[in-house]
């Protein structure tokens, strides 16, 4: 019967590693000593981990520093853990040594496996997989460079989508006029387009702020090794890594000028975190309006009705609820808590290494993944397919006494107040109260109480009565 395991060591001694696996002692150990909550780092920071592994591998060969042989025997083997084939032999907890010590020696070990098997020569897991590197680098780059294809590659495209389609669903509403809100309470009227179009601007804001701290993002640690000093890296590793990833995930990737911020500080993910944690606001206020808009269908405003979905209750039936919104929602308050263990965990450590690395990288691609998705599912399962009651629109926008405001420079505010008061106690459409009081013809009022006028702003009217 075949051993369920085998005997590897390292510097502390020798310990049992399932035969099968494909890593050595030191993520054994980590296996072992961290058994916190059973999530083991992202997907995307494990593919991190293998692209800069395969690029640190080709650029140690370039330099004359790692056998040709053994240097494309890692790069091939990094491109599989790259790819996701290896996925199964990570099992390291997201909370383990806040170095992320575990997870680079995890990629070193798997790596030097795999490497070992396909080529001629023992490839070692220290001395040629992390040959110029530190933990103390390699993780906080593969932070970075995790992330920053995250919203590359995901959240970015998704935030596009999402403004498209608010913007083509307002561009069909552009001459449907309803009733604004300001404190929850009628205002003065707005077309949808033009409501959809805070939404649009909200998330180009957005999509303009991570652009922009995609700009210290970039910037990659590697080759500063333990400290930030550099030692026993070439000094040119970290450039030639810094190009090499460039080309092979066709994003741009920059080498750290200081070397010791970029191990010591976490300033930029902090900041990444932040935009993100803003685009969740945002999307919480897209989704509440769209709540709002949906309440009802008879007790509530009824503006629009959303796709319908799934049943909304298991005792009312017929009930449906706005679902998709209210999974964002939670989605959102979701990232807006990573915000503030990322923020605590940014300041955590001291001199010349931050301490929580394996947390800020886990948090941040948790909440790019958690804000693509929403992203895409409000423009293609709420936004896309939502219709407007325009009838029972029109209905509240005819009796809503706030039009009265665009007689101001006609009758004076007082007036309107007494108008408006007057209308919202009588349930009675503003134009017929205004005829009344100001002794003006429905001629003159009708034009200056026109909602479809009024959501173009401007002046109306003109002291004295009349349109001028």
């Amino acid at each position: 019967m075949k051993a369920s395991f085998r005997i590897e060591h390292d510097s502390m001694g020798e310990l049992r590693v399932p035969a099968e696996a494909l890593w050595g002692a030191q993520t054994q150990r980590a296996v072992q000593n961290f058994p916190i909550s059973g999530q083991p780092m992202p997907r995307g920071f494990i593919r991190a981990l293998g692209l800069v592994k395969a690029a640190a591998a080709e650029v140690n060969a370039g330099l004359g520093l790692l056998p040709k042989g053994v240097a494309k025997a890692i790069h091939a083997a990094s491109m599989k853990v790259a790819s996701g084939e290896y996925d199964a032999h990570f099992p390291i907890d997201i909370y383990q040594t806040g170095s992320g010590t575990s997870s680079n020696m995890n990629a070193n070990e798997v790596i030097a496996n795999l490497a070992s098997s396909a080529g001629k020569a023992r490839v070692h897991p220290n001395d040629h997989v992390n040959l110029g590197q530190s933990s103390n680098d390699v993780i906080p780059t593969a932070l970075r460079v995790s992330a920053q294809l995250a919203v590359v590659e995901h959240l970015l495209p998704a935030l596009k989508h999402l403004r498209r389609t608010i913007d083509r669903r307002g561009k069909s509403l552009a001459k449907v006029v309803k009733t604004g809100r300001t404190h929850l309470m009628d205002a003065m009227p707005l077309t949808f387009q033009q409501e959809f179009s805070a939404w649009s601007a909200q998330l180009q804001s957005a999509e303009d702020r991570l652009q922009d701290t995609l700009k210290r993002l970039r910037r990659l640690p590697l080759g500063g090794t333990a400290i930030g000093t550099g030692i026993n890296a070439d000094p040119r590793f970290g450039a030639k890594v810094a190009r090499v990833l460039s080309l092979s995930t066709e994003t741009r990737f920059e080498s750290a000028v200081n070397k010791f911020e970029g191990l010591a500080a976490q300033d930029d993910a902090v900041e990444l975190s932040g935009q993100l944690n803003a685009l969740a606001v945002a999307l919480i206020k897209i989704s509440n309006d769209l709540r709002w808009m949906n309440s009802g269908p008879l007790a509530g405003l009824g503006e629009i009705e959303l796709p319908t979905l799934q049943p909304g209750s298991s005792i009312m039936p017929g009930k449906v609820n706005p679902v998709i919104p209210e999974a964002t929602i939670m989605a959102c308050a979701q990232v807006i808590g990573h915000h503030t263990a990322i923020t605590v965990a940014g300041q955590t450590g001291n001199f010349q290494l931050n301490v929580t690395l394996p947390l800020i990288a886990a948090n941040l691609l948790d909440s790019i993944q958690l804000l693509g998705n929403v992203s895409r599912l409000l423009a293609d399962s709420a936004i896309d397919g939502l219709v407007v009651r325009q009838a029972h629109v029109r209905e509240a926008l005819d009796r809503n006494p706030i039009l009265v405001t665009a007689l101001n420079p006609v009758i004076g505010y007082e007036k309107g107040a007494a108008i408006a008061k007057q209308a919202y106690k009588q349930n009675r459409p503003v134009l017929e109260v205004a005829m009344e009081v100001t002794g003006l013809s429905e001629k003159v009022l009708k034009p200056l109480l026109d909602p479809a006028v009024l959501a173009k702003g401007g002046i109306h009217g003109k002291p004295g009565g009349g349109t001028g």
